[in-house]
C-alpha cells in the first residue's frame, strides 16, 4: 500500500489563490508563496493529506507557458520559498505533487529563443515538433511549429528527442532533490508520447519510493495510461461530468453506469486502479455554479468521497464559492482568496463542515479506499452501493429528490450499523438495514465496531469544544422560540431534516438533541432588510394574535432557508412577507427539503 492509495487531495492554483499579476514582467521577486502557510493548517483540518499545487515555475502568464523549469515563478517567490513550503507540508504529514508541464514550453524558454535567433543553425531546432522555416505565424517568426490546442503561445516539445527527454528528466531529479516533492500531475497527458511516459515511470520508480504520476486525461480508455508501465492515475473527467449532470437531471443512472464502465476498465478494490476524482478544478466551473439545486452539494460530495478513486477538493469549493467559465478568461475560476475571510467556516459554513466530516470519515474508513464496489439500489433519484474490504462492508446511499425516501439494503455480517454523518444506529435484520434519507442528502453506514465507536467519540469531543466556544455567542442572541415555543418546535422539525442541519448537528454524533435544542443553537432571525410594515408585523409581540405569530414565524423560516441557498434580494423577501397563508408557507418550507 502506498501513500496515494489513501490520499485525499486539496488542489491549489497558486497564481490565482495568491493574487499574482496576470502577466509576468520579470522585474523582481515577490514572496507570495509564504501566504500559503495558514492554508496548510486549514487543509489539515479538512482531513486532506495531499496537495496538488501548480503550475509553479517561471512563466509569462497563466503558468503553463513555462520559461524556466528550475526556478519558482518570480510572482510567487524563489526556490527557497518552495522548499520551505514543501517542508511545512511534510511536517504536517501532507504530501505535495506539482504540475509537470512537459508537452510544451512558452516562447520565452531558452531553446525556443535560440531558434528565433539562429533559425536553421540553432542546435535546438529539433527540440520542438515540426519546426518549418518555410512557414510563419501571428508572431511573424518567419517559421511555424506544432503547438497545443491551436495556441502558438504553447510550443510543442519533441519528447522523442533524447536531449529533450534528458533535460526534462534531470529537471524532475532536481525537483526531488531540491524540493522533496512526492509526485507529478502531468499536464496534457492525453497528448504526451507514450514511450516518454513509460520512461518517466521508470524514472519515478528509481528517484523516490512511491513517487506518484497522475495524468490529465479528458476521455478514452483510461487503461491506456493507467497501468504498471505508464501512470498510476489519471483525471476522472467522465465521472466529473456524471457528478453534476446526474444531479441536475435527477439521473443517478448516469453516475451508476459511469462507474460500471470504469469497473470494466480497471476495477475497484485493492487491486483496481484509483482514478483522480473531482467535482471541479481550475479549468471547469465551480460545482456550486454547475448545480441547478444548491442542496445537491451534499450528495455530490458524499459520492466524491465514497465512490472508488482518490477524492480531490479544489481550493475555495469547500466554502461553496461560485465561479463561472468565461469565453476569453478563466480568472473567475481561479480567484484570490484570503483564508482570514473564512476563519469561522468550520463552525458556521455547512459546506465546509461537510467536507471536514467526509475527510475524517474517509481517513477512518479503509473500506472507502480499498473496498470492492457493488451496486445495491438504483433509481433516477436514489442510489446506493457498498464498499467491502477485509470482511467489512460499508453502505453508502444518496437521495437527489426533495422528499424523504426509505431504503432497505443488504448489509455485511455486523449486528449493528452506524451512520457516520448522523450518528444514527440501526440494527441488521435478516441481513438488511432499513433507514430513511431526507431529501437532497446522503449517508455512510459502517459496522458499529471498535473503530466506529472511537470515531463517534472523536466527533463528540469536537461537539463539546464547539459548544463551549459558542456558548457566549448563544446567550447574546435573541431567540425567536422564546416568543413562540410551540411554533419553533413545529417548524424546526422541517429545518433540522435538511442536509445542512444533518451536517451541523449530527456530524459529531449528536443524536439525542431535541428539535427545540437544535432550534436554540441556530435560531431563526428576523431579516434586517425588510420594509417597515413587514418588520412591524413580524416583531409584534403582544398585539398580534397567536395565528399572526405563526404566520410571521413561517415567513422567517422561509427566508432563513432561502439564505442558506444563496443571496436573497429585497424583492424575494417582499414576496415572502406578502404570503400570509399558513398552508402555502408550509408547502414553501417543504420545497427546500
Amino acid at each position: 500500500m502506498a501513500w496515494y492509495d489513501e490520499a485525499i487531495f486539496y488542489h491549489i492554483y497558486p497564481l490565482g489563490l495568491l493574487g499574482a499579476p496576470a502577466q509576468n514582467e520579470y522585474n523582481g521577486v515577490t514572496h507570495r508563496l509564504k501566504n500559503l502557510d495558514p492554508w496548510i493548517e486549514h487543509i489539515e483540518k479538512l482531513g486532506c493529506n495531499a496537495i496538488y499545487i501548480g503550475p509553479l515555475f517561471e512563466s509569462v502568464g497563466h503558468g503553463y507557458e513555462t520559461t524556466d523549469y528550475r526556478k519558482l515563478d518570480s510572482r510567487l517567490g524563489d526556490n527557497k520559498d518552495l522548499k520551505r513550503f514543501v517542508k511545512k507540508c511534510h511536517d504536517k504529514n501532507i504530501r505535495v505533487i506539482l504540475d509537470g508541464v512537459f508537452n510544451h514550453t512558452g516562447r520565452d524558454f531558452f531553446a525556443f529563443k535560440d531558434i528565433k535567433e539562429n533559425r536553421e543553425n540553432s542546435r535546438y531546432k529539433d527540440w520542438y515538433c515540426n519546426v518549418n522555416f518555410w512557414g510563419n505565424n501571428e508572431y511573424n517568426d518567419g517559421f511555424s511549429y506544432d503547438n497545443w490546442g491551436g495556441y502558438n503561445l504553447l510550443v510543442k516539445l519533441n519528447q522523442r528527442n533524447p536531449e529533450v527527454r534528458d533535460y526534462l528528466f534531470e529537471t524532475i531529479r532536481f525537483w526531488v532533490s531540491e524540493f522533496d516533492i512526492d509526485g507529478l500531475r502531468l499536464d496534457a497527458a492525453d497528448v504526451l508520447d507514450f514511450d516518454f511516459m513509460k520512461a518517466l515511470r521508470g524514472l519515478a520508480n528509481e528517484i523516490k519510493p512511491d513517487f506518484w504520476l497522475m495524468g490529465e486525461v479528458i476521455h478514452g480508455d483510461y487503461t491506456r495510461w493507467v497501468n504498471e508501465g505508464t501512470l498510476h492515475s489519471v483525471t476522472n473527467y467522465v465521472m466529473h461530468k456524471a457528478f453534476y449532470s446526474g444531479h441536475n437531471d435527477h439521473n443517478y443512472f448516469e453516475i451508476a453506469h459511469t462507474q460500471r464502465r470504469l469497473e470494466g476498465m480497471g476495477g475497484s478494490g485493492q487491486g483496481g486502479f484509483k482514478l483522480y476524482n473531482f467535482v471541479d478544478n481550475h479549468d471547469v466551473e465551480r460545482i456550486s455554479t454547475k448545480l441547478n439545486n444548491k442542496a445537491h452539494y451534499a450528495p455530490v460530495h458524499i459520492l466524491l468521497y465514497t465512490l472508488p478513486g482518490i477524492p480531490s477538493v479544489y481550493y475555495g469549493s469547500e466554502f461553496a464559492i461560485e465561479g463561472r467559465k468565461e469565453k476569453f478568461s478563466d480568472a473567475s475560476l481561479r480567484p484570490a482568496l484570503d483564508i482570514n475571510d473564512f476563519k469561522d467556516a468550520l463552525e458556521t459554513n455547512p459546506a465546509t463542515k461537510l467536507i471536514a466530516a467526509l475527510g475524517k470519515i474517509r481517513k477512518n474508513t479503509p473500506e472507502l479506499s480499498y473496498g470492492d464496489y457493488k451496486e445495491l439500489h438504483l433509481t433516477n433519484r436514489q442510489f446506493a452501493f457498498s464498499r467491502s474490504y477485509e470482511g467489512k462492508t460499508v453502505v453508502v446511499a444518496v437521495n437527489n429528490d426533495d422528499g424523504d425516501c426509505g431504503f432497505t439494503l443488504p448489509a455485511g455480517n455486523a449486528a449493528e450499523y452506524i451512520g457516520l454523518l448522523s450518528g444514527e444506529k440501526i440494527a441488521v435484520n435478516n441481513g438488511n438495514i432499513s433507514f430513511t434519507l431526507h431529501g437532497n442528502s446522503g449517508e455512510i453506514y459502517a459496522p458499529f465496531d471498535a473503530n466506529a465507536r472511537q470515531f463517534t467519540e472523536e466527533k463528540e469531543k469536537v461537539l463539546k469544544k464547539t459548544s463551549k466556544e459558542n456558548e457566549a455567542k448563544k446567550k447574546s442572541e435573541k431567540k425567536v422560540e422564546e416568543k413562540n415555543p410551540e411554533f419553533i418546535e413545529e417548524i424546526t422539525e422541517g429545518i433540522s431534516a435538511s442536509q445542512n442541519d444533518i451536517v451541523d448537528e449530527k456530524v459529531a454524533g449528536e443524536t439525542d438533541k431535541t428539535t427545540t435544542e437544535i432550534a436554540k443553537k441556530d435560531p431563526i432571525k428576523i431579516p434586517e432588510s425588510t420594509n417597515n410594515k413587514a418588520k412591524e408585523e413580524v416583531q409584534e409581540d403582544s398585539k398580534g394574535t397567536y395565528e399572526d405569530g405563526v404566520i410571521a414565524g413561517l415567513q422567517q423560516a422561509v427566508i432563513a432557508l432561502m439564505e442558506k441557498n444563496g443571496y436573497v434580494t429585497d424583492q424575494m423577501r417582499q414576496d415572502v412577507y406578502n404570503n400570509v397563508y399558513h398552508d402555502s408557507l408550509i408547502t414553501w418550507i417543504k420545497s427546500f427539503r
